[in-house]
């Protein structure tokens, strides 16, 4: 049977080091980032099962981390305990709110609930096109039955176009409808997303599926 994944986003090697102990000990395979940047990164490469992340990083803080991960349970670390704050991140999608310094018992009782929730997989959503496949309850994308490593942003793009396959969509449209989910694409940064995303469609064998109208926007050729 395959280790649940944890990644853990702390830029304390300290913390950091008792966290991989205390997963690694309970039977869990642990990957560590150390900034948000690097947290984000990594998700576009691999999928944990859960998220450990510090709310108070280097750099990007852990609240606009968590806003802009791809949909995995979130546990929030963090010593701040306040009550608007907690609200706001759980509001924002965390899973769970521990408060340093934590229990070890209590956050791998934590874990282990987060790990064992009902998959709303079967419930969610199914968008398909040709041979490619999108699957709502896990933000997950594949062709011919082989999954996609997207960011957020480039999942919002596809299923966009997907929603719509044939049909040029206006890059106005596109930014209006995924805007909330991925404030970081902007006019000037959409094309180099579209960009990427059709790289990966090819190198997964899609061939050119998604194709420039020009002075419109973009459409996908269902695969």
């Amino acid at each position: 049977m395959m280790r649940r994944q944890i990644l853990i986003v702390d830029d304390d090697p300290c913390v950091g080091d008792l966290l991989e102990e205390l997963l690694t000990k309970e039977g869990y395979g642990a990957l560590r980032a150390y900034s948000g940047t690097e947290a984000l990164l990594l998700m576009e490469k691999a999928r944990p099962d859960l998220v450990l992340l510090d709310r108070m990083l280097p750099g990007m803080q852990g609240d606009e981390v968590l806003r802009r991960m791809p949909k995995v349970p979130v546990i929030v670390l963090s010593a701040r305990d306040e009550v608007e704050g907690k609200v706001n991140l759980l509001l924002d999608g965390a899973a769970d709110y521990v408060t340093k310094p934590f229990d070890s018992r209590e956050l791998l009782a934590r874990i282990a609930v987060q790990l064992r929730a009902p998959s709303r997989e079967g419930l969610a959503p199914v968008i398909e096109a040709g041979r490619l496949r999108l699957n709502e309850a896990g933000r997950e994308a594949e062709f011919d039955g082989r999954a996609l490593r997207l960011t957020r942003t480039e999942y919002a793009i596809l299923k966009l176009l997907m929603q719509n396959p044939g049909r040029a969509i206006a890059k106005s449209v596109i930014l209006e409808h995924i805007s909330l989910d991925t404030p970081d694409c902007t006019d000037s940064s959409l094309k180099q997303h579209v960009s990427n995303l059709r790289r990966k469609l090819r190198e997964a064998g899609c061939g050119d599926c998604i194709e420039a109208v020009w002075g419109v926007g973009f459409r996908l050729v269902a695969p």
